[in-house]
């Protein structure tokens, strides 16, 4: 593997850090948010959903300026974004500037889920492809982790009332790294070649290597999958020739947000303070997750091109079910003790008893889901999606498929404070069932990709 693809790869994979970071920054500042600006359970989703409506909107809009600018360009867009967003949201003077700087930050964020996967599939080499796209999602976790140990750190330094503002500004200080090493890393050759800067493409394939090692039939495998005689860059894209991939992409993102992984990742503390933990251990589980969802994430990077996309999904949706059954039950114990004692039925010692075995089968239970999602879910996602368009509609189906992925979280992030305050066992009931769903689908549905080249998966699907 060359170098200057490893470069490039980190630096494409930064903007999923910032992604992972901004969305998981917020966990920990939740009470803060309901105190400063006066807000119910209600307006506390909708505040957390407000980065996910921006996300929402980004990975719509960053599809045609990708194609137009080209990957890197967008890439450096998103690099200001986060940077403002992080300085705007630490200096928010009311709940309409925050819910405006979280918005920018929610652009980035979906624009990032979007160009980061994209960019990387087309530099990468097809036996490479996998690990290389999924290094995306081990930045995504790695900023989910510092998200939470930098809101621990920081809540331990007794910051008084700008705590929660600090918690949000110290994003600035990646973005601008981020910004900075963008100027070192090459455009995408297929991009290139849609453009028709051939020469520059080659350039571009000689530094990160090629499928095959002849730089001139790859070339012309490029040239024959954008096949620009007979299709064009602006044709229409919601048509039956791109159903398959369309419906596949729709499928995995939705799937993946009905595991409840987004209410885990914004909620982690409230999950905690729910089944009883005081506000600093919760903070401190949420790293405990965090740190485990790393590692998995890790060891799955490192197999995912040795055994495939499919394999690791089943594993996952096997280790969801499983797991979220174990989280619905422990909160129907725990849920069940607080009633009792709100009835006289049992006694505040009983009580804790019961929350205290419970709680620690609920963080059991969590760490499992963890593994599960950064097992299968987490590390194939937005390596799929990168994989089953061709080279001409490929960022219009990326952006699709983020849509498809943040229009879901915003749902589930949005609604789960008022449903897990009704029943918390429920809601994770539900999303295991969704799990069951998922399950069924990677086994009849899904084909796999590893090893196999972005022109062959084309032909593989049955699109000319």
């Amino acid at each position: 593997m060359k170098l200057a693809l490893i470069g490039a790869v980190i630096v494409a994979a930064l903007g999923g850090l910032l992604f992972g970071f901004d969305t998981a920054v917020i966990s920990g500042t939740t009470d803060w948010l309901k105190k400063e600006f006066g807000l119910s359970d209600f307006s506390l989703g909708f505040t957390v959903a407000s980065a996910l409506i921006g996300t929402i909107l980004g990975s719509l809009a960053v599809g045609k300026p990708s194609d137009k600018f080209g990957r890197r360009g967008v890439l450096f867009v998103l690099a200001v974004f986060y940077f403002v967003s992080g300085i705007g949201c630490a200096l928010a003077w009311d709940w309409w500037s925050f819910m405006i700087f979280r918005f920018l930050g929610g652009l980035a964020v979906g624009g990032a889920s979007v160009v980061s996967p994209m960019y990387i599939a087309e530099i990468s080499p097809a036996r490479f492809r996998g690990r290389l796209v999924a290094i995306t999602q081990f930045n995504i976790v790695l900023g989910v982790l510092l998200a939470y140990l930098s809101n621990y750190v920081i809540g331990s330094l007794n910051l008084g009332a700008n705590e929660c503002r600090w918690m949000f500004g110290v994003m600035a200080a990646p973005a601008t790294v981020f910004f900075i090493l963008l100027f070192f890393t090459p455009q995408s050759p297929r991009w290139l070649i849609a453009r028709g800067r051939v020469d520059e493409a080659r350039g571009v394939l000689r530094m990160c290597g090629s499928d095959t090692g002849n730089l001139e039939e790859e070339i012309r495998d490029i040239q024959s999958s954008l096949d620009l005689r007979h299709h064009s860059l602006q044709e229409p894209f919601l048509c039956a020739r791109y159903r398959k991939p369309i419906l596949l992409a729709v499928a995995i993102a939705m799937f993946n947000q009905l595991s409840g992984i987004n209410a885990v990742v914004y909620y982690t503390k409230h999950i905690f303070e729910m089944a009883g933990y005081a506000s600093a251990d919760a903070l401190l589980q949420s790293v405990i997750v965090g740190f485990v969802n790393l590692i998995c994430t890790m060891t799955a990077l490192s197999v995912i091109d040795h055994f495939g996309r499919k394999k690791l999904m089943i594993i996952g949706s096997i280790g969801y079910i499983l797991s979220l059954g174990a989280v619905a039950f422990a909160f129907f114990k725990i849920q069940g003790a607080d009633a009792a004692l709100k009835n006289h039925l049992i006694t505040e010692v009983a009580r804790n008893g019961v929350v205290g075995t419970y709680g620690i089968m609920l963080l059991v239970s969590l760490v499992l889901f963890i593994v599960s999602h950064a097992a299968g879910q987490g590390t194939v996602i937005w390596v799929f999606i990168s994989e089953i368009f061709p080279n001409r509609v490929r960022a219009r189906g990326q952006a699709l498929g983020s849509f498809t992925h943040w229009f879901m979280a915003a749902a589930i992030s949005w609604t789960f404070p008022m449903i897990a305050a009704a029943s918390g066992w429920m809601t994770f009931a539900f999303y295991a069932l969704c799990c069951v769903g998922q399950f069924v689908w990677v086994l009849t549905v899904m084909p796999e990709t590893k090893g196999i080249s972005l022109e062959k998966i084309q032909k593989e699907l049955g699109i000319e």
